[in-house]
Parts: structure tokens; sequence; C-alpha cells
């Protein structure tokens, strides 16, 4: 192990995901039974800013890896978009003797995370928190399979009152501009379509959904759609039917930030578990400025370049599975 590294930070940052306490669990475990002192950062990066930093022990994290959130909480901060905000986090780093970072949130965390790593040359590890699972270099995020069993849920709930009324619901969920949520709960929920950004960009999903016919067979029609300018929103669509088919009785259903809550579910316990234990080994093998990524069932090393500001495709086979089973 780097002997300088004997105390690190964590931090939660950007939007909350289920399982997110079970990583700062599984970190500061990890790290105490290697001899490394943690320091829990309150708030994110605003928390190394304000000096909102305090001593973890075993027990600061007992009794939190069923919870949803994050115990340590979650803010923007403008000031670290700056670097004299960033100078100032860093010395506050040096006041409380954090040798190295852990950050656990999604794109804008981990890019936060590499330039405050680039420019004070401490090491950082990364690990994907986020419902989006829009980071490249992983299978899946903590806090996506979470989200996808929420809006299964949630749907299902739907379609007992869309069967009712015979109507056409347009359902919104989180992903911006990823469609791996809509595509997914489409598919686990047996919904008629699924409109993502990644296929809206190629063509008119709305118009080829409706010119296929879509209700010749069945009373109701569930349609996904992934909250996005590029696809419209549900909004937007159910807007556009209204006015070109008005034929339909149209309803929306906006899941918003339910998607985000609740108890995390086993899967992503283990997964924010298993990252978290592989980040205090990525730093005594002296590691920096990666991510923490989860590869064909294998904890894989990925460098902060690769994981954020980059599309993560959507798999066409899915696409294809939903077309299929929606006739």
């Amino acid at each position: 192990m780097l002997q300088s590294i004997k105390c690190i930070g964590i931090l939660t940052s950007g939007g909350d995901a289920p399982g997110m306490n079970a990583a700062i669990r599984a970190v500061t475990r990890s790290a105490i039974f290697n001899d490394i002192k943690v320091k829990g950062i309150y708030r994110g990066f605003k928390g190394l800013l304000t000096g909102e930093i305090e001593d973890f022990k075993t027990n600061s994290v007992s009794n939190i890896i069923q919870r949803g959130g994050t115990v340590l909480k979650s803010a923007r901060c403008d000031e670290f978009l700056n670097k004299e905000g960033r100078k100032v986090a860093f010395e506050n780093m040096r006041k409380h003797e954090i040798d190295a970072l852990v950050v656990v949130g999604g794109d804008g965390s981990l890019t936060g995370a590499a330039i405050f790593a680039q420019e004070n040359n401490i090491p950082i590890v990364g690990l994907p928190a986020t419902i989006d699972n829009d980071l490249m270099g992983t299978d899946v995020t903590i806090g996506y399979n979470t989200a996808l069993n929420t809006i299964v849920d949630a749907v299902d709930k739907i379609r007992d009152t869309a069967s009712s009324h015979e109507r056409l619901f347009f359902i919104e969920v989180m992903g911006r501009n990823c469609g791996a949520l809509a595509l997914n709960s489409a598919i686990a929920a047996g919904a008629e379509a699924a409109i993502i950004p990644e296929i809206s960009i190629e063509k008119d999903q709305l118009h080829e959904f409706i010119s296929q016919g879509f209700r010749k067979s069945k009373n109701s029609s569930l349609v996904l759609v992934a909250e996005s300018e590029i696809t419209g929103g549900a909004l937007q669509l159910a807007e556009r039917v209204k006015n070109q088919y008005p034929q339909y009785d149209v309803r929306v259903s906006i899941l918003g930030h339910l998607q985000r809550g609740g108890s995390p579910s086993a899967q992503d316990r283990i997964l924010a578990s298993r990252m978290g234990y592989a980040a205090i080994q990525a730093l005594q093998e002296d590691q920096r400025n990666i991510m923490i990524g989860i590869r064909n069932e294998e904890i894989v090393y990925v460098p902060f370049s690769k994981a954020i500001k980059k599309e993560k495709p959507i798999n066409p086979e899915l696409v294809e599975l939903l077309r299929v089973l929606s006739i």
C-alpha cells in the first residue's frame, strides 16, 4: 500500500441513487479494515469548500445499507466550477489531512472529480451511481436496478386504469439523453413502445407507432418515454397526438423523483458493496483518476476520460425485442 495514503475522504454528488449508502458503508469499512482513516464529506463538493467534514468510524455506517438516498447528502456547488473554489476545496483537504478521495456519483460528479484530480495531483476513485445507467465502461451503475423495478411497479398499476378506460398512456421516465430506463422498463412491463433519444435522432418514433395500427388488437396502450429534449417528453408527445390523432383518448403520467427513492434492491446493494471494496483496493494499488466499473460480472478500472462525456449506446437487440413482443 502507498504509505502516503493514510486517510481518505468520501462524498456523494449529483442526483441521489438507491445504493449510495451501501457504497458509503463498503468504502468506509474496507478502508478501516486496511488501517486507513475515513472522513465523511457532507453535501458533495460543497462540503469540501465549507469544511463539512467529520471522522467516520465503523458504527458511522451501521444500519444504512437498506436506506435510499445518501446519508452524506448531496448539493449543487457552483463555486466548485471555478478554479478558485476548487483551490479552497483542496486546502480543506490538506487541513483535514485527506490524501485521496472516493467520489460517488454520475457523469457530472466524475467530470468534476477528474478536473480536481488533474489540477491538484491527488488520487481520486469514482463509483458510478446514477439511475440513468449512462456511464461508459460499466455494464450497470449503482441505483439503476432499483429504479427499473420502481418504474415497472408503477407501470403495472397504470396499466390497470389504462385498460379500464381504453386509453393511450404516455409514461415519462428519467434518463436525460439515455434511453436505458425507458427501453428496459418497457420490455419488463410489457409496454407497446419506448420512445428514446437514441432512436428519435434517426426517425419519428411516434408516427411509426401510430401508423402501425397499434390498437388493432388491444383496448389500451402504454408507451414509455425518456425525458429528453430530443424526444420532446411525454407532455409534448401527448399534445401532438391530441392534435394529429384526436380519435385517441390520451393521458400522461410523469413518474418524476419517485424513481430515485426507495430501499435499494439486493442487486444494487451487492453492486455498491463490491464497488466500494474495489475502490479501496484500487487506491492500495496506486490507481488514480479512475472509475470502478463492472463488465461481465468482473470489476474493472476505467479511466475518467473514457467513462465521462460519451454516449452509451443502446443494445439494438433490445429495441427489436420490444418491437416483436408488442404486436
